[in-house]
């Protein structure tokens, strides 16, 4: 009877669970548990940023000039709208617009893409002009501790970096079951899931941008 009842389960319900909407809760609730802890973990970031400029308020405003503003303003406009393509492609996956969902999926993918390579010309020219973190901080130019402000740079900038790669393989593995045809009205929790990840990667970059490249 037991086996019976579990092969009248869908294939996209875990046998754990009673129904599709206690799957899709208890999934959402796991995920906004994780989010809680990655914006607590960037917390730290921004506070140790806001304590260093407070120190070195000098430094801080001189070394936020060497930084590339087109290119993060670009890449700010590349996350903002890779967003709306994601939410686009939540949208498709409730109304079961299989199309749809598959290019705006595609169309995430190629933003975060286009971010990590506008991201790796900024760390090149970086590289290239020793404007790095600690010992390995070469360049002159900028009195005080220049190499704490490029220290926090390089690890806000980067662990932001690795979210966003993150994000990708996460949208290429949700983009091969859409391709299956895994999501339509009835199931769609994973492609939701990762929708609200990768919104929260485009939250803290909108955060990020403003405090390093722009604030006076």
């Amino acid at each position: 009877m037991a086996q019976d009842t579990h092969a009248a389960h869908p294939p996209y319900l875990a046998h754990h669970f009673v129904s599709t909407s206690q799957q899709a809760s208890a999934a959402k609730m796991g995920m906004w548990l994780f989010l809680g802890q990655e914006i607590l973990f960037f917390s730290g970031l921004f506070l140790a940023y806001s304590a260093y400029r407070y120190l070195y308020p000098q430094t801080f405003l001189h070394a936020h000039e060497y930084l590339n503003v087109p290119m993060g303003a670009f890449n700010t406009f590349v996350l903002i709208t890779s967003s709306l393509t994601m939410a686009l492609a939540v949208r498709a996956a409730q109304l079961s617009q299989k199309r749809a969902l598959i290019v705006n999926l595609i169309l995430t993918i190629a933003f975060a893409c286009v971010f990590l390579v506008v991201k790796y010309f900024e760390y090149s020219h970086k590289f290239h002009a020793g404007l790095l973190p600690g010992k390995y901080f070469t360049a002159g130019g900028i009195d005080g501790v220049p190499h704490i402000f490029f220290g926090l740079y390089f690890v806000m900038t980067g662990l932001h970096g690795i979210h966003v790669l993150a994000g990708i393989i996460v949208l290429v593995w949700i983009l091969l079951r859409s391709m299956k045809g895994e999501f339509g009205h009835r199931y769609y929790t994973p492609v939701e899931n990762v929708g609200l990840y990768w919104h929260l990667v485009d939250l803290i970059w909108i955060f990020l941008f403003p405090l390093l490249y722009l604030v006076k």
